[in-house]
């Protein structure tokens, strides 16, 4: 028991230490919205898309990882997008907030064969303080730390850029993220990494059903690798979609997380559902812990909500939806 405890404190402080290299990467960019991990994907699609997520990581665990997002995108003119990110993500006592704003050019590079290359660029700006109201110390000992006196706060800016390559059902997106160095506030005595650079690479292929059977098939991989101590991680994740006459759908799925030297031993593991209907949609994500944290929570859960609507189609294939039939 003293062992499980002491884990999940190394865990949750890690985690904490953590927080401002990558904000949590669950399952939402399967949820029909690639613009989470990528600004590449901006204006892709014949709709203004909004897409809020709600995440609560390892239910059961006070003080466990909170996070709250809402992404929107659209097209501009033919070929180019622009897209806007909220978050507000808490982790017990450490809050930060914060939005990034996107714009992505895409190109045609064979009409015939439907090859697209995409470039993107995101502004970023992050917030992030310290909630000192939950700071205890008993009567003895009322301040835990007498410097500590307010919420220190700090901000940062930051840039992502990006590249997306398609092929008619096949995409691969490479992102550099938090291409600057973080500017440390010296006031603040904590050790925080100044290096936040992190490489995304996302890929998969969509393959058709059978003709008329409104069908789709969706294997895709999503790696993960930060610069500061090439901490890597990798999703193997399969969802199919089932589409009617009036291209509503209905899809499903399961996604694989593991660190790359760890592949038989996975860091979580859950099913995927969800639906649009007319403008409306939906999606739900369960991930399994399967670490020793396994018997203190029910696992991290993921809602996405989200709207489709002023539908314009563009003249150039290069940000058009695909056509289901």
């Amino acid at each position: 028991m003293k062992k499980i405890i002491i884990y999940l404190l190394v865990f949750m402080l890690t985690h904490a230490y953590g927080q401002e290299l990558n904000l949590p990467v669950f399952t939402q960019y399967l949820a029909d919205n690639n613009f989470v991990v990528s600004p590449t994907y901006a204006g892709i699609g014949d709709n203004l898309k909004i897409r809020a997520n709600g995440l609560t990581q390892w239910v059961g665990i006070k003080g466990a990882p909170d996070n709250q997002s809402i992404y929107g995108d659209v097209r501009i003119a033919d070929r180019s997008g622009v897209g806007l990110s909220l978050y507000n993500d808490k982790n017990g006592n450490t809050i930060q907030t914060g939005l990034k704003f996107s714009f992505a050019h895409h190109l045609v590079l064979d009409y015939y064969s439907k090859q697209y290359l995409s470039f993107g660029i995101s502004y970023n700006l992050n917030n992030f303080r310290i909630d000192i109201n939950n700071f205890d110390g008993g009567y003895e000992n009322p301040t835990l730390d007498p410097f500590v006196t307010d919420d220190r706060r700090t901000s940062n800016n930051n840039f992502d850029v990006g590249a997306l390559y398609r092929n008619k059902g096949f995409f691969f997106s490479l992102n550099i993220n938090n291409i600057l160095d973080k500017n440390l506030d010296e006031s603040i005595r904590i050790a925080e990494p100044r290096l936040l650079l992190n490489y995304q690479i996302y890929s998969g292929l969509t393959i058709r059903g059978p003709k008329k059977s409104g069908l789709e098939f969706e294997p895709s991989i999503f790696y993960q690798m930060f610069q500061s101590d090439k901490r890597s991680s990798t999703d193997v994740n399969f969802k199919f979609r089932k589409f009617n006459r009036n291209e509503d759908y209905f899809w499903a799925g399961i996604s694989y997380r593991f660190l790359n030297d760890q592949f038989f031993k996975p860091l979580n593991v859950g099913p995927m559902v969800g639906f649009q209907k007319s403008i409306f949609y939906f999606g739900y994500a369960y991930q399994v812990t399967t670490n020793d944290l396994a018997g203190y929570n029910s696992g991290t859960h993921v809602i996405t909500i989200g709207l489709n609507f002023l539908q314009g189609i563009s003249n150039c294939p290069c940000t058009q939806s695909a056509v289901h039939k």
